[in-house]
């Protein structure tokens, strides 16, 4: 297990050092050059990976136990074209509040239904950014992550598929601390709009070389994930303000006109996105177990209107600091639907005892590196 920091980073290379860990622990500084991004401590870590497989986890994550076993039993009843093999996450401070509802049925419908059905038809997906298990050196091969994109799993996740490989979707639950706090989910969100955009802009340089990397249904999938995607946030305030206004000043010959030929369209568009999110979203919570919590998507207008700020922010920061990476501040939930569980388990078999770990000195100190790569840049530069 590899902890890379920052050169300048004295607090947490004190706090390792004081842990005293051994192997397989190992702690990498990266070189004071480039951004400052996740995806730049991805590429410093990756020429250090001695096995044939790497996962990235979040620090707050908490996966399945028998997750990595699965993974690697997925890996070997495929060809060698799989490349990436993508688990479940899931939101774990479900009751915060609506705000982390949302966000549960939001995973719910994309990493329990969606991902797993285009996996199924071999169709590109953008990985997670968490619970990736990769072949290590196919990573290599196609580049590592681009260091300069702020989404750099939705990049990835495209360019496995341009390289030829494929990914698949693991039916095993990585428990996520989701933001329930306004500021940190907008700042959050618009992380990943801006990234998506930078991924889109990177990917349709050369749109007729991704056609025929992609193939036709491959091309449509990543128009659908990424254009829709945003554009739909990015339009929907001015959809709402046109439905609005022909509803309600009628009283006026501009308002006639604007009800009898504008008003279908902005009716047609914000049902239809309202309705296939929702209807995605009640699958994955029905898969979930989750259905108690799924009164929050009556609030999906609001919650789009939420995501158009979001996404309106993302646009103006692509324009003005692009490589700036939203932090996103964990250890603030009030609820754990994953311990809540665990405490279920114990009332019902007896206290489950922690087996000690062995001595420090008995693993051996753990090892400090200096990374002098400096970051690679893929098509995101």
């Amino acid at each position: 297990m590899k902890f890379v920091l920052e050169a300048d980073d004295r607090d947490t290379q004190r706090a390792l050092v004081r842990l005293n860990l051994g192997p397989p622990f190992e702690v990498i500084i990266a070189p004071a050059i480039g951004p400052r991004t996740k995806p730049k401590a991805l590429n410093v870590a990756l020429p250090f990976a001695r096995g044939a497989y790497t996962v990235v986890y979040d620090a707050e994550d908490a996966p399945d136990p028998d997750q990595l076993r699965r993974a690697l039993d997925a890996f070997r009843g495929a060809g060698g074209r799989l490349a990436c093999v993508q688990a479940s996450l899931t939101v774990d401070n479900t009751a915060d509040n609506w705000l982390a509802r949302m966000f549960t049925a939001n995973y719910a419908g994309q990493f329990d239904v969606f991902l797993p059905g285009l996996a199924a038809l071999r169709l590109p997906f953008p990985l997670g950014g968490s619970s990736n298990h990769f072949r290590t050196a196919v990573l290599r091969k196609v580049g590592g992550w681009d260091s300069y994109n702020v989404t750099e799993d939705a990049d990835l996740g495209i360019r496995l598929y341009r390289f030829g490989y494929h990914s698949a979707a693991l039916s095993s639950a990585t428990y996520e601390e989701a933001p329930a706090r306004y500021r940190a989910w907008l700042a959050q969100r618009s992380r990943w709009y801006k990234g998506w955009i930078q991924t889109w802009r990177v990917h349709m340089r050369r749109p007729s070389q991704l056609l025929r990397d992609l193939g036709p249904a491959g091309a449509i999938a990543f128009q659908i994930f990424f254009a829709a995607n945003v554009l739909s946030a990015l339009i929907h305030p001015f959809f709402m303000a046109g439905l609005g206004y022909a509803l309600f000043a009628i009283h006026t010959p501009w308002a006639h006109a604007i009800m009898n030929h504008a008003a279908p369209i902005f009716v047609t568009g914000l049902t239809s996105g309202y309705a296939s999110t929702i209807v995605l979203d009640l699958i994955g919570l029905r898969r979930r177990r989750l259905l108690a919590h799924s009164w929050v998507l009556l609030l999906t207008p609001l919650h789009w209107f939420l995501l158009s700020f979001a996404a309106w922010q993302a646009l103006f920061q692509l324009l003005h600091d692009p490589q700036r990476w939203e932090k996103t501040e964990h250890g603030l939930a009030a609820t754990s639907r994953l311990s809540r569980s665990r405490s279920s388990r114990t009332s019902h078999r007896g206290e489950l005892r922690p087996q000690p770990l062995p001595p420090m000195a008995a693993i051996g100190p753990m090892r400090i590196m200096q990374s002098t790569r400096e970051p690679l840049r893929g098509d995101g530069a």
